[in-house]
């Protein structure tokens, strides 16, 4: 289950400003989220069988668990948790699996900053997760987008990259081979689905 596109709205737009009561950084994760989804619609809109509305859906509340705050695997967590509570368990799947192209919690990039019990809970969920067509989108479209429309892909991984100090191999190959999983798909290569990528 997901919500309708205006509950999700609402959603989002309730967790900015939670998010922005407890951030020091002030980021701007919910214009990410949102390119996220309008790349998710259109690139759906071309793929037969796939419904772009829950793809625009999907796409806006993958990191919806930054309405606590800044942070790393603690957002794939706190979604996770704020989606099933609220019955919306195909949208929980999605804030689980969408930093997880390679099904495994050690290709994680970044901090693992949330007690241990609670990292056990997430690997056991990501193991148990089967992934379909949705999370795979979404994976694609979290790694093409920026804050202000979509970016290269390479050169965002390229800049996660630098910020972080690696980028698995495997992770980096995945991404391609969902980019032209997708554009196979839709029979037309993805910038001319979502449009021209932006500088970073």
């Amino acid at each position: 289950m997901y919500p309708t596109q205006e509950k999700a709205e609402a959603l989002l737009a309730e967790a900015r400003q939670q998010y922005d009561l407890v951030s020091q950084t002030h980021g701007r994760w919910d214009d990410h989220c949102r390119t996220a989804a309008r790349c998710a619609r259109a690139i759906a809109a071309r793929c037969p069988g796939l419904d772009p509305d829950k793809a625009y859906v999907l796409g806006l509340l993958h990191d919806i668990g930054r309405r606590w705050g800044d942070g790393h695997l603690r957002h794939v967590y706190y979604g996770w948790q704020y989606m099933m509570q609220l019955g919306y368990d195909d949208a929980a799947r999605i804030c689980l699996t969408h930093s997880f192209q390679i099904q495994r919690m050690d290709a994680y990039i970044g901090r693992r900053d949330i007690p241990p019990q609670a990292l056990n809970e997430l690997e056991q969920a990501l193991k148990a997760a089967v992934y379909d067509d949705y999370d795979r989108l979404i994976q694609l479209c979290d790694s093409i987008a920026g804050t202000d429309g979509p970016v290269d892909m390479a050169a965002r991984m390229e800049d996660v990259r630098r910020r972080y100090g690696s980028y698995p191999q495997d992770k980096w190959d995945r991404n391609f081979e969902l980019k032209g999983y997708f554009e196979h798909w839709a029979g037309a290569g993805l910038y001319q689905i979502v449009g021209a990528p932006r500088p970073l």
